[in-house]
Parts: C-alpha cells; sequence; structure tokens
C-alpha cells in the first residue's frame, strides 16, 4: 500500500472539512470534538432523538460509541443509524465493553443487526466476542480474542460484509480480502483514556471522504498513530502527552504521511 493514497485522504479531509456527527462516549467526548478539528474536519454531538435525523442528513459521518450507554442513546443511535442508511452516509461503530456486560453486547448485536455498519472499529476482545469466536473484556479494556486477530478479523468481514478494524499494538484493517497491519503509534497511547474513541472519530473523517474503507481507515489510524510517536518524543507523562498528540496531529502534513507511514499488507 503506497502512503501517497494516505497523504491524499489527509488533503482531502482538510479541503472538504467534513462532518461528522457523534453519539458517543460522554467521557471523551470533548476529545473526541478536538480530534476531529485537528484532523480537519467539523465535530457536531448531537444525541437527542428528536434532532439526529436531521443533523445526520447534513452530516458526512456518523460516529456511534457505546462507551457510556443507555437505553435512551440506543434507540438514538437507531434513529441516526436510519437516517444515514437512508443519506448514504457512512456510519462508524465503535463496540466499546462489548463482552463485559450482556447489555453492552447485547447493544452492539442489534445496531450490527439493524443498520449498515461500514465500519466496526474496537479491540481484539469486543471484535473477539461480537465475531462469536471468543474474547475476554474487562470494563473496556481488552484482554485478548481466541484464536489469531489477522484472521478472525478477515473472517468476520467477509462474514458480515464490513470493514473490520482491530485496535492495538499493531492495527489491523480488513474487509475480508484485503488485510492491513498498521504499526504506526506508541505505548503512550495506551495510558491515555479516550485513545480509542479518538481513532474511532478520525476513522469517520476519513471515511467521509472517501468509500475505500480499507484504505481510509488505514489512512486515519496512520495519521494518529504518527502523530502519537511523535508526541511521545517530547511528552513527559500521560497529559503532557494528550496536549502533544493533539497538537502533532493538527501540525500533521501530507510529507509527515509519506514518510512515516508503516503499513504491512497480510
Amino acid at each position: 500500500m503506497k502512503s501517497a493514497s494516505f497523504a491524499d485522504l489527509l488533503f482531502t479531509v482538510r479541503t472538504k472539512r467534513p462532518l461528522v456527527h457523534h453519539i458517543t462516549n460522554r467521557v471523551t467526548v470533548n476529545d473526541c470534538a478536538n480530534v476531529t478539528l485537528c484532523i480537519g474536519a467539523a465535530p457536531v454531538m448531537a444525541e437527542a432523538l428528536e434532532e439526529v435525523g436531521e443533523m445526520v442528513a447534513m452530516a458526512d459521518a456518523l460516529v456511534l460509541n457505546i462507551g457510556t450507554l443507555d437505553r435512551q442513546q440506543v434507540d438514538a443511535m437507531l434513529a441516526a443509524g436510519r437516517g444515514a442508511n437512508e443519506c448514504g452516509v457512512p456510519v462508524i461503530l465503535d463496540p466499546v465493553g462489548a463482552g463485559a456486560t450482556r447489555m453492552r453486547t447485547d447493544a452492539a448485536r442489534t445496531l450490527l443487526d439493524r443498520l449498515e455498519i461500514s465500519v466496526l472499529k474496537g479491540n481484539a476482545g469486543e471484535i473477539g466476542v461480537l465475531a462469536g469466536v471468543g474474547g475476554k473484556v474487562r470494563g473496556v479494556d481488552s484482554l485478548g480474542a481466541v484464536g489469531d486477530a489477522p484472521s478472525m478479523a478477515r473472517e468476520f468481514a467477509e462474514k458480515s460484509g464490513i470493514t473490520v478494524v482491530v485496535s492495538g499494538a499493531t492495527d489491523i484493517v480488513t474487509d475480508g480480502t484485503r488485510v492491513l497491519l498498521v504499526d504506526n503509534g506508541h505505548e503512550m497511547m495506551g495510558r491515555l483514556s479516550g485513545t480509542g474513541c479518538m481513532a474511532a472519530s478520525l476513522i469517520a473523517a476519513f471515511a467521509a471522504v472517501s468509500s475505500d474503507y480499507v484504505v481510509s481507515s488505514a489512512a486515519a489510524l496512520v495519521a494518529f498513530g504518527i502523530a502519537g510517536e511523535r508526541a511521545a518524543a517530547r511528552a513527559q507523562g500521560p497529559y503532557s502527552f494528550r496536549t502533544a498528540l493533539f497538537d502533532e496531529l493538527a501540525a500533521l502534513g501530507p510529507d509527515d504521511i509519506i514518510r512515516g507511514a508503516r503499513v504491512r499488507q497480510a
């Protein structure tokens, strides 16, 4: 995969400034909004059932994140997701904590069953649970999946028709045919709450400008990973890393993507 393709997508995001509608985790909502701004897109956080249909109709992508779940939120996600499907707006689902409780698992499966999901992004435990092969989740943290993660993700993507992203030290992106492994990133990203949620926002921003969700998801993860690497080089700890992460993402240019992308085909 040529890194120039990823660089072109970053340029397109910043040129078009797509609107990314979020129904997301209340713990990380501000970080998700800011990371969307830093990449060059426009965030909107709207989850009232009375307005989600109107809001998603003007959006370019929709993020559904079940990190702080309740029944009313699921209803809003279903309404927004149906509106997105009708308008051809890509839907990115982040099934935070699926496998930890029955409610979370059932909610994620309901969204998968009733909506056309463009990209499913989760950790190995969450994706393993939803794929039906087994996974371990403690709170919202992955304790791993059963078996080989790239094979599990590829088979699930092929069966479901959804682009699947498995986050980790090496991120996996697959549509069931192509499998890309993204090696960009830094271990500090795992010491900060919300980086997974932020990654879903970036995936949505890139999906808004390209219907090739394998390439667009990999581009988003490359951009985020390079920013994480550069932020870690000057951070003193998790919170200075957080500030530096936003700064580096905002400063990131297409040339940085070309020089820094580390992506392999499996």
